[in-house]
């Protein structure tokens, strides 16, 4: 929206698609995203807790999900390359003490007769 500074446009977004209240974001990095000639920024941020309400169709799916759910394989990761997975992997390394990089983990494309997709 004009004039609105990039952390208020996380907090609205984040409110407006999942009805979850952001208290503080911060920059992470960003990707170039070739339709329609976009940049993608990627911001970590801390929420306040509670139910997720997806409102719209912008996203197929909206939940939270616990290191322990990322380890067990059961979730499916966007691709390495990607910022959705970078931002994955630095919030799952701040609280473990394995990195997700070392672990076997099934990413967006791969078969898999199970699992559920997340997206940063």
């Amino acid at each position: 929206e004009p004039g609105e500074s990039l952390e208020d446009a996380v907090a609205r977004e984040v409110l407006e698609e999942t009805g979850v209240r952001v208290v503080a974001s911060d920059y992470h990095s960003s990707q170039p995203w070739p339709f329609p000639s976009s940049l993608m920024l990627g911001f970590m941020a801390t929420a306040e807790p509670g139910a997720i309400a997806r409102a719209g169709s912008e996203l197929e799916d909206a939940r939270w999900v616990t290191r322990e759910d990322i380890a067990s394989g059961d979730i499916v990761l966007p691709p390495p390359t990607s910022i959705s997975h970078r931002l994955i992997a630095n919030w799952f390394d701040a609280g473990s003490t394995v990195p997700l990089r070392t672990m076997r983990s099934r990413s967006w494309g791969a078969t898999a007769p199970r699992g559920k997709a997340v997206s940063g």
